[in-house]
């Protein structure tokens, strides 16, 4: 548990001295009349705790003078009639002690505990405009306090809005999320490979999702960190598909966008394959495209190049591909400047990772007026992925229509560049090709 309670004294310390922290964990959400969706903790709660139960709360109060900083978690109490349906919980009394907290209450105590903590507290960071339940909460804590004014008690004068210090420290990965990224990644990989060895025309979508789902599990990852997307032919040029419905047809380029979440960490990978197993040449020509931009893209990741580099690097690499293959006319200054590619290629190069898939963090300094991109530091992680969507079009080569391409790999920046996290999926023509074979 040493991770969590480092990043706690990490928040604390940058918290106003008397201040209140309140990070509650996310709700169970009914799915039908009888059953919940699966439940997953928020992550900002489990990146302070480690702590994955429903219905819990850390409470963090700053030291201020003489007095102790503490880390309160509320929760379920035992309660063993429930533990035969539902499984073991810790109540307070063992979660206290296995996740290192100084105290630990029942969630039902919050109430009455938050009206002795918020008294005279300087400050009260919470997540602001997130949760009209949590404003909700927040607002009749504030309330009973200040009924208590006559006693010579005051509230909080201030609200901070937690989730810039909160999203800040986890946009940098410790050596333990580094290791389970990793991990993740391996299996995601290990789970490209196998739709890539299962695929053949004849069989539907959803067929490859389900290899996919089943390689996750099998290795220990809890989730899939998103709905997969397994999009053949034509699908391939719709970004977010998700239907997972059609028959693949010998031809078709397969293009799998999916990743496994472990133990609270997304990996991300998408890789684009033919389903006979055989690139055609126009296939073969924009793939090979897509894969110099990613290169192109990975080369200008080190520490203290803008964050925007490499999808500038991306991009440039792109646009003179699509002159070259006369999907576009003119120059390549011009194809730029007037952004003529977002035609084929219309999304970013890349976002951060961690524990959601697009993980929290700035993409600029708002401390600068002009808001430029950041610089990359050691510890951010980020995808990586280029691609082309060829749809029909007046003025477009027939033989590139439909082709739907996209690469796409997780890296954490590292003070020699970068570390690859997602190497094990086959990635060049060659390697897959020989794969499916």
């Amino acid at each position: 548990m040493k991770p969590y309670s480092d990043r706690r004294a990490r928040l604390l310390a940058q918290m106003e001295p008397g201040s209140v922290a309140v990070i509650g964990t996310a709700p169970e959400v009914a799915r039908n009349a009888d059953s919940e969706y699966p439940y997953r903790h928020d992550s900002s709660f489990y990146y302070l705790t480690g702590f994955s139960e429903p219905e819990a709360l850390l409470l963090l109060v700053a030291p201020r003078g003489s007095a102790a900083a503490q880390s309160i978690l509320f929760c379920r109490e035992k309660h063993p009639e429930s533990e035969i349906w539902d499984g073991y919980r810790y109540g307070p009394a063992a979660a206290r002690d296995a996740f290192g907290f100084d105290f630990a209450f029942p969630i039902g105590a919050l109430d009455e505990h938050m009206l002795r903590q918020l008294s005279n507290a300087s400050a009260l960071y919470g997540a602001l405009g997130r949760s009209a339940d949590a404003s909700a909460q927040q607002q009749r804590w504030l309330e009973g306090v200040r009924k208590l004014a006559r006693s010579g008690i005051s509230a909080p004068p201030v609200l901070r809005d937690l989730a810039p210090l909160v999203d800040e420290m986890r946009l940098f990965k410790d050596d333990h999320e580094s290791a389970i990224m990793l991990r993740a990644g391996e299996i995601s990989a290990g789970a490209h490979a196998r739709a890539m060895r299962f695929a053949q025309p004849g069989i539907h979508e959803y067929q490859l999702e389900a290899e996919l789902l089943h390689e996750f599990r099998r290795h220990g990852a809890q989730f899939p960190a998103y709905t997969p997307i397994v999009a053949s032919g034509h699908n391939a040029c719709v970004l977010h598909y998700k239907a997972n419905n059609r028959r693949i047809e010998d031809g078709d380029l397969v293009l799998i966008d999916a990743g496994c979440e472990l133990d609270g960490y997304a990996a991300d990978i998408t890789r684009t394959f033919p389903a006979n197993g055989r690139f055609s040449k126009p296939q073969r020509e924009l793939y090979e495209l897509v894969l110099a931009a990613q290169q192109a893209a990975f080369d200008a990741i080190a520490p203290g190049r803008k964050y925007h580099d490499a999808h500038d690097a991306a991009v440039r690499v792109l646009a003179q591909g699509m002159l070259d293959f006369g999907l576009l006319q003119g120059s390549l200054d011009e194809v730029l400047a007037e952004k003529k590619y977002t035609q084929f290629y219309m999304h970013g190069t890349g976002h951060w990772i961690g524990m959601d898939v697009h993980d929290v963090g700035l993409y600029r300094d708002l401390a600068r007026e002009d808001k430029p991109s950041r610089l990359l530091q050691p510890g951010m992680a980020m995808t990586v992925e280029p691609g082309i969507y060829v749809r029909p079009a007046a003025g477009v080569p027939q033989q590139y229509w439909n082709i739907g391409i996209r690469i796409e790999d997780d890296v954490i920046v590292r003070a020699g560049g970068y570390q690859l996290l997602t190497g094990g999926a086959p990635k060049t023509a060659a390697e897959i090709e020989a794969l499916m074979k």
